[in-house]
């Protein structure tokens, strides 16, 4: 089993590529329209590869969650990368800057973006195969 993709309301597509296309740069659009939800005209585009992509539709009303706060919703979601650096290049290039850096672990490195929609977004690099020493958790 795997996660194929994530649909994300935004209030503006554009923006949200602008960051996403910095993070994958291999991806591209694998399809797009419009359409008619529940009543309200928007946008919508699948942006990924073969195997994985984000839905993003536009016409999106109000903003995110509080990230600091308890309310119900999505805390955040993660990608793995191959090379943490060269991805937070591509996106300090595009002007994004991390929000927070990850635990102090000695297996992974990970940062975390807030994207243009206001979703928070980590990135992990694995620096062990051994899914015990991935695993492990700072006390």
């Amino acid at each position: 089993m795997y996660l194929e993709h994530i649909n994300l309301t935004v209030s503006n597509i554009d923006e949200a590529l602008t960051f996403y296309r910095a993070a994958f740069p291999d991806w591209v659009i694998r399809g797009e329209g419009e359409q008619v939800w529940f009543g309200k005209p928007r946008r919508w585009l699948h942006f990924g590869n073969e195997h994985y992509y984000i839905v993003l539709c536009d016409n999106g009303e109000g903003s995110n969650r509080d990230l600091t706060g308890h309310q119900v919703g999505l805390a955040h979601f993660a990608f793995v990368v191959s090379n943490i650096k060269a991805m937070q290049t591509r996106l300090l290039e595009a002007g994004f800057v991390p929000d927070k850096d990850g635990a102090d672990e000695p297996y992974r490195t990970n940062l975390y973006y807030i994207d243009p929609a206001g979703f928070e977004v980590e990135f992990v690099e694995y620096h062990s195969d051994l899914m015990a020493e991935r695993n492990t958790y700072a006390a």
